[in-house]
């Protein structure tokens, strides 16, 4: 199994992971597009308006799927995530000085 990540391929593939995905996702959903709609009889312009839809949509799944990937070592502020909320004192409303 260690040699399979020395396939250039591969090692591409590990150092560029969403580029990689969304080339594999591609093509599958364009060999599903060409085998779904192989006898529907659309022309060369139709065609590669919906390969290229097809390739944007890939695209945009991959991105969205991405919006999960966190890295777990990274340090979290907890203000941002609502652990501790920030509170501002007002120094002003303590002053009880009664000097009249």
């Amino acid at each position: 199994m260690d040699r399979l990540g020395n396939l250039p391929p591969v090692k591409w593939a590990l150092l560029h992971p969403r580029i990689a995905a969304w080339i594999v996702l591609s093509l599958g959903m364009v060999i599903l597009l060409a085998i779904e709609a192989r006898d529907v009889g659309l022309e060369a312009g139709q065609w590669i308006a919906l390969i290229v839809a097809t390739v944007g949509v890939a695209g945009l799944c991959i991105w969205i799927v991405s919006w999960e990937d966190v890295d777990d070592n990274a340090p979290v502020d907890p203000i941002d995530t609502g652990e501790i909320s920030a509170v501002k004192i007002d120094d002003t409303a303590t002053n009880t000085n009664t000097d009249s």
